[in-house]
């Protein structure tokens, strides 16, 4: 079995503002989530929040415990959010099997011994997209499907961003210590996401973009309001977003992406908005 683990720094407003492309985008882009038969994870010191992707096509695949975080086992301290985002698959956690169709949701709760991947078909192969943080209590394993959800319906047609919010791993629905994850779906024709942009000093994020078609992109903002800059991002890409730092983008084509944050607080409302007027 393959496996990367990556390890990524910290960085403040200052640094980040005399970046050029090249250094942004090792910094914060996450290109490469899925291989056949690989499990990929990237540490960011942001939260210590992780972000992966596991693929597990010709045989079954299990998280190995990093060396770099001086754990017992992977999930000794942490919690961890998976959400589907391709064929049906199974998480097997600590014996019990989950069976996850494709948008579906699974919360594995600090404690967590073993977690084994797998696919039901090698032809239409899982993703599992992966989200931890660290954790101070164990909660209870729980799948979310997408009738679960917590949906919420903002924006317009008009202003180029009617989307649909579904929130997944929120402490609305099941109980967590600091993780939150969701999934953003943009309708046809609109392309702007979380506009008005915000900051939440409280907690950090990372998105993941997905159902991008394979001819177009997607631009993403961060930097502080002030002092912008963009990423240009693919399909099944990810990025960092420290906490002092918007997060919003704006596709060619309207497409999927999913949320993911850690932080002081489990309050999704906690966010400290920018009037799209003041940026730069």
């Amino acid at each position: 079995m393959k496996n990367h683990f990556e390890s990524r720094h910290a960085l403040g407003p200052e640094e980040v503002k005399e970046m050029n492309t090249s250094q942004l985008r090792n910094k914060f882009l996450i290109e490469d989530l899925f291989k056949e038969d690989s499990v990929r994870m990237t540490l960011s010191h942001y939260d210590r929040y992780i972000a992966g992707g596991v693929m597990p096509v010709t045989k079954s695949l299990t998280i190995s415990n990093p060396e770099n975080l001086k754990a017992g086992y992977f999930l000794e301290r942490r919690e961890l959010g998976i959400i589907n985002v391709a064929g049906k698959g199974t998480v097997i956690a600590d014996g019990i099997a989950y069976e996850l169709e494709y948008k579906e949701a699974l919360y594995i709760g600090q404690g967590t011994k073993e977690i084994v991947f797998s696919s039901i078909d090698s032809k239409q192969p899982a993703k599992f997209y992966l989200n931890s943080a660290p954790a101070h209590r164990s909660f209870p394993t729980r799948k979310v499907s997408r009738t679960d959800a917590e949906v919420v319906e903002l924006g317009s047609a008009s202003s180029s961003n009617h989307r649909i919010i579904n929130k997944l791993i929120v402490n609305s629905i099941l109980p967590t210590c600091q993780l939150q994850m969701g999934m953003t779906e943009l309708k046809s024709g609109s392309v702007w996401n979380t506009m008005p942009a915000h900051v939440h000093d409280r907690r950090m994020e990372v998105y993941f973009y997905f159902e991008v078609p394979e001819d177009q992109s997607v631009c993403h903002f961060m930097g502080e309001p002030e002092e912008t800059r963009h990423i240009w991002i693919q399909n099944e890409q990810a990025v960092i977003s420290p906490n002092w730092s918007i997060h919003s983008g704006a596709g060619t084509t309207n497409y999927t992406f999913i949320w993911g944050m850690a932080g002081e607080n489990l309050d999704y409302g906690d966010m400290d908005h920018c009037a799209i007027t003041e940026l730069r």
